[in-house]
């Protein structure tokens, strides 16, 4: 019986799950590398979906909101502190 292997890249980011994941920018911004997600924006009405999170510079503490599906372009964002 033959298992498929699946890559990151097939399994989707659930925005709920993102709270406190780790991510590496490809390109440093502002001179920072290692970013954390602070906090997940819940949307003004509950039954719409979350768009955007607070990301967080490990080493400044500067805080940026992006949309949180920018962190799945790996040109941009890689998951994890490389």
């Amino acid at each position: 019986m033959h298992t498929p292997i699946h890559s990151t890249a097939m399994n989707p980011l659930n925005p709920k799950k993102l709270l406190l994941s780790k991510w590496t920018a490809v390109q440093p911004i502002a001179k920072q590398k290692h970013f954390l997600v602070s906090r997940v924006i819940q949307p003004d009405q509950p039954t719409d979906p979350i768009e955007r999170v607070e990301i967080e510079a490990v080493f400044s503490k500067a805080v940026q909101v992006i949309g949180w599906r920018e962190l799945q372009d790996d040109s941009v964002w890689r998951q994890g502190w490389i």
